[in-house]
């Protein structure tokens, strides 16, 4: 048997396992083939975009400021005034939420 006829045989094979999976088993393996993907990484970032920081020493570095991860769920309209302001004094929204806090905390 020759290396054309063994590349041939599996090719079918390969074929003949792509038919026979269930439909599960296909997504399965389609999600498995996009993390690997994403793994590997490799995509450049858009002209423009902020830099890719690694999400751990992001973490870290934020530790270290005594920064903690807080999430709350707020009005649409109140979320626009607050990235109004952002971009009106040029802070980043993170600013502008810890200042209206200690503003309003220190109110009472």
């Amino acid at each position: 048997m020759s290396a054309a006829d063994v590349g041939a045989d599996r090719a079918r094979l390969t074929e003949v396992t792509i038919m026979t999976m269930t439909p599960a088993q296909l997504q399965k393996q389609n999600a498995l083939k996009l993390l690997n993907k994403m793994k590997q990484g490799g995509v450049a970032a858009l002209p423009g975009a902020a830099p890719v920081v690694d999400r751990r020493a992001q973490r870290k570095a934020d530790q270290a400021l005594g920064l903690v991860p807080f999430a709350v769920k707020l009005n649409s309209d109140l979320i626009k005034q607050i990235h109004t302001q952002a971009e009106a004094r040029q802070l980043s929204v993170q600013e502008v939420v810890a200042e209206l806090l200690t503003a309003g905390l220190a109110a009472k």
